[in-house]
């Protein structure tokens, strides 16, 4: 390998290899929407569909019970967490719902959150305005704009301070800041570490929406004091099925939620050889205490086996691999009249630690009609992108490779002039 190709990435293997999915000549980048599913874990599936389809033959112990202990030891092993820590959840919003519906709210309570959040971390909040609960916005950047306005915000630049931003703005009736990890539309990466003390220091319960980087970037949960809960569906970056996913609460904030109710979030509830109609017992003190019933054992089935190829390449790698890929794709965009200033802006961003897996490319003044004319050039070459509130994503994960990033680059080259005649 030269030297060039090291610097590139043109020379270096992915920490996933590309033939663990089923993807043929698709370039496939946008698992910011969905992620491909690792065969392997398709495999498991239908080796578990065939017990099902004989019921006598599928286990209490090593599947009922052990199917969802694997899928919450392989996801505690990728989250810096314990697995009794862990709580199934079907998606990224049912874990939050857990957490909103469970505080102890008092009337004049305000949750505090990140202008323009994905309404998976808004909905949950303002379900609570009945019950006398505040829901609060705060820019991140000048010029930061949603909703009817999304289209008409500035992008993010060097310096932005979302951190100080949220910080600043908590008052005497923040209860609650509830932030997503990365950003869904401009791809920022927000810095939990900073906001867990500065949450901790001011009394804040900080709930987190990891979805957007769960996969793609390391985080050891059990050491960052002060973030109290964190949720991620498993459909993006963690490579499963939609329908299920995980939250993770710490013990302290635990205890003091109410739990759903569910049969199976008591203690000793698949002991059958105490009665199921005693009902004189706790709720549990683990994670399950939040589950509301029988686990999805299909899903846990394809969850745990993705978590598995993921904690087999390693968070720490498949970030490293982003990064460089990253950094081949922005000198790159850099080289195209078209996209020269975005591509300084997001560099920028870039070195400062701000761009998580997704590359957010502002729209700049093309508007909705003209991206979605890129977006469909790139589609006519087997390239899938997303467009979200005026910013093209390009999201990269562990099994792209530098030829993946020429062939980016070849469609934004030919495709920026052309759209424009």
């Amino acid at each position: 390998m030269t030297e060039a190709e090291t610097h590139s990435g043109r020379g270096s293997s992915s920490p996933l290899a590309p033939s663990l999915f089923h993807l043929d000549d698709v370039l496939w980048v946008m698992h910011c929407a969905e992620g491909p599913v690792p065969r392997t874990a398709a495999a498991a599936v239908r080796e578990f569909m065939d017990k099902e389809l004989q019921p006598w033959t599928v286990g209490w112990e090593a599947d009922f019970v052990g199917i969802p202990q694997r899928t919450k030891a392989e996801g505690g092993r990728l989250l810096g967490a314990a697995p009794g820590d862990l709580t199934l959840t079907a998606t990224t919003t049912s874990g939050l719902v857990a957490v909103a519906q469970g505080l102890p709210w008092r009337i004049g309570d305000e949750v505090l959150a990140p202008l323009g959040e994905f309404p998976a971390n808004a909905w949950p909040w303002l379900a609570l305005r009945h019950r006398g609960v505040e829901f609060r916005e705060v820019p991140l950047w000048p010029g930061h704009e949603a909703g009817e306005r999304a289209w008409a915000s500035r992008p993010p630049t060097v310096p932005v301070d979302p951190e100080a931003r949220l910080l600043e703005a908590i008052g005497p009736r923040t209860r609650v800041l509830t932030v997503s990890w990365v950003r869904f539309q401009d791809g920022l990466r927000l810095d939990l570490q900073r906001l867990a003390a500065g949450c901790l220091e001011r009394g804040v319960t900080l709930v987190v929406d990891g979805i957007q980087g769960a996969g793609t970037l390391p985080v050891e949960l059990s050491r960052i004091v002060g973030v109290d809960a964190f949720v991620t569906g498993g459909h993006k970056g963690l490579l499963a099925p939609q329908g299920l996913g995980l939250l993770w609460t710490s013990q302290r904030f635990r205890e003091t939620l109410s739990p759903p109710g569910g049969w199976l979030s008591v203690e000793e509830a698949t002991n059958f050889d105490r009665p199921a109609t005693d009902l004189q017992r706790d709720w549990a003190g683990d994670g399950s205490k939040l589950e509301v019933g029988v686990p999805n054992l299909l899903g846990c089935v394809a969850l745990a086996e993705s978590l598995s190829v993921l904690n087999g390449a390693g968070a720490h790698a498949v970030e490293a691999h982003i990064l460089q890929l990253q950094g081949q794709f922005l000198a790159g965009l850099a080289g195209i009249p078209e996209w020269r200033g975005e591509a300084q802006r997001l560099t920028e961003l870039w070195q400062e630690g701000r761009i998580s897996s997704i590359v957010g490319i502002h729209h700049g003044g093309r508007g909705p009609a003209e991206l979605q004319k890129i977006l469909s050039r790139g589609m006519e070459q087997g390239i899938y992108a997303s467009i979200r509130e005026g910013y093209l994503r390009i999201a990269l994960h562990g099994w792209h490779t530098g030829a993946d990033i020429d062939r980016l680059l070849r469609w934004l080259e030919e495709a920026g002039p052309q759209v424009r005649k």
